[in-house]
Formats: structure tokens, C-alpha cells, sequence
């Protein structure tokens, strides 16, 4: 008896396998895991998310030689002085149509208010200039200027370094608002972060130094952050320079916290005062020159 010859090839599909297929390669379970959004963006996922957002940045400025940073904080409002003029002529012109109301009375003042700070946007950009010319020389990448990536002060600071061709850093958040990091930042520098908790790690990882001009909220928060730090003793001392003297013992009254018993007398020693870049960049180097040789780590 004889048989037909076997079929060559593969046997025939059926009609549905390409619609099949399709349906898998749709399918969220299919994908890889990292490149699934959908599953890293689950809250089981969070602990995995922090890991990353710690490792991203840490290992990108290995990458880029940064040895060391020095913290620049400050307002977003406190802005250029020809922007601040021109704040100013706005309120004033809306007061004009509108004498008798409070409203447009207290714009008038705030707008004030900041055109007397707008020196300190200069300032920042100088200190930032002085500080990256002096210490980024060759590959080297010590003291290399970190902002919160944002406006104001912040812009002023990485465009300071901008100037002088230097690198400078940017740790921008996520926020509900829209929000875009200032133009001057490094490219390769520039992170954009989703945990604040991180992001406070990476300001104060490297940090050699922290200068804080004139702010609101998020100045403060960062501030008493690294000076609750340093007061533990979680992290080596670094120099807390505060930037315009009167504006800070006006908004914050740091004798008291020794009269009413909630500090200690020799707390107040980590806080530093400066008025110029030159005269806030000396006090940084002059506390290096005399500190004790790192024990601790710098952020926890």
C-alpha cells in the first residue's frame, strides 16, 4: 500500500492566528516590564520608582565628573530688575483705575517689595559666575552650582555658570502646575524628579556649601531641612550662608528659638550671613579651610 507524499512546510493557519497574535502583542501583560508605563506607574511599583529616581541622577553626574555642588535656593519671584520695573508699572497703572481698592494697594506694595530685592538676582548670577570660574577648571567639576531648576533666583544661579561656560545643575519636580526648567541649565544636568524626598537626597549628597537668597515656603523647607541635618549630626557640617541679612532676621526671628528654649545657643553658629557674592564665596572657602576632615555623610 502506498502513501500520498507528506505536505511541505508548515501546516496551514487558520483564519483567526494573525487577529490572535495581534491580541497578545497588544496586550499590557506582554510587554517588558521597564517599558511598560502602565506597570510602572502602579503603587505597588513605588518602592522600585524611588530606586530609580535615586540611581538615575547619582549615576549620570559619576558620568559627568561632579565632585562636589554648591546649593543655590531663593524665591522664583525675585526676578531681574527690568522685569520688576515693569511688575511695578503694571500694579501702579491697575491702581490708578481702581484708588480705593485694598486689592490693588497691597500690589502696589508687594510689587515694591520686589523690585527692592531684585539686586539679589544679580547677586546670584555673580556668585555663581565666581564660584564656576574658580573651581571648574580642566575636567574638574568641584562646587559646580545646583538649583531647584526653576525661575527667579534658581535661573539666575545656572545662568550665572552659563556665562562662564561651566556646568551647572538642575533639580526640577513635577508639579501640578505647568513648569519647565530655566533654559541655562546643563542639558545634560537638567532632572526632572517625581519624589521630593529624592530630590532633597540629590541637593545634599554633594553638597559643600548652601546659599539661601530671599524665598518663600520652598527656601524655607530645603533650609531648615539641611540645618536639621546638620544639627543631628546626620550629615557633615557644611556652610549655611543666608543672603541678605535683613530680609532673613525679618522673616525669621532666630533668637527667639534660643529665648524660648528650642534651640541651642551654638545652633545659631551654622547660619552665616552674606551681602555680596565675593563676600558669601569667602565665608564657604574659609570654613573649608578650617573644617576637620569629613566623618559623616552628607545626605541621608
Amino acid at each position: 500500500m502506498t502513501h500520498p507524499p507528506a505536505a511541505s512546510g508548515p501546516a496551514p493557519r487558520d483564519d483567526g492566528h494573525a487577529e490572535r497574535i495581534l491580541a497578545i502583542r497588544r496586550s499590557n501583560s506582554y510587554r517588558q516590564s521597564h517599558l511598560d508605563p502602565d506597570f510602572m506607574g502602579r503603587v505597588e511599583l513605588r518602592p522600585v520608582r524611588l530606586q530609580l529616581e535615586l540611581l538615575k541622577p547619582e549615576l549620570i553626574m559619576q558620568e559627568q565628573g561632579v565632585e562636589s555642588t554648591v546649593v543655590v535656593f531663593g524665591g522664583t519671584r525675585v526676578v531681574e530688575r527690568e522685569d520688576a520695573e515693569r511688575r511695578l508699572q503694571a500694579a501702579q497703572d491697575a491702581l490708578a483705575k481702581h484708588p480705593n481698592d485694598a486689592k490693588f494697594v497691597r500690589a502696589v506694595r508687594i510689587a515694591e517689595n520686589v523690585l527692592r530685592k531684585a539686586h539679589f538676582y544679580e547677586e546670584a548670577r555673580e556668585f555663581a559666575r565666581l564660584v564656576s570660574s574658580e573651581c571648574q577648571i580642566g575636567q574638574r567639576c568641584d562646587y559646580v552650582v545646583c538649583t531647584g531648576g526653576g525661575p527667579g533666583i534658581m535661573e539666575a544661579a545656572n545662568r550665572g555658570a552659563f556665562d562662564v561656560g561651566a556646568k551647572s545643575i538642575g533639580l526640577n519636580i513635577t508639579l501640578p502646575f505647568e513648569q519647565e526648567p530655566n533654559s541655562f541649565i546643563s542639558p545634560e544636568l537638567c532632572f526632572e524628579f517625581k519624589y521630593f524626598a529624592i530630590r532633597k537626597m540629590h541637593f545634599l549628597m554633594r553638597a559643600k556649601a548652601m546659599v539661601a537668597f530671599p524665598g518663600g515656603f520652598g527656601t524655607m523647607d530645603e533650609l531648615f531641612e539641611a540645618l536639621t541635618l546638620i544639627q543631628t549630626r546626620r550629615m557633615q557640617p557644611i556652610p549655611v550662608v543666608l543672603f541678605g541679612r535683613d530680609y532673613w532676621r525679618r522673616i525669621v526671628d532666630w533668637e527667639l528659638f534660643v529665648e524660648e528654649g528650642t534651640i541651642s545657643p551654638q545652633d545659631l553658629d551654622l547660619i552665616k550671613y552674606a551681602e555680596t557674592a565675593q563676600e558669601c564665596w569667602q565665608i564657604i572657602q574659609d570654613f573649608w579651610r578650617q573644617a576637620p576632615p569629613e566623618r559623616l555623610p552628607r545626605g541621608q
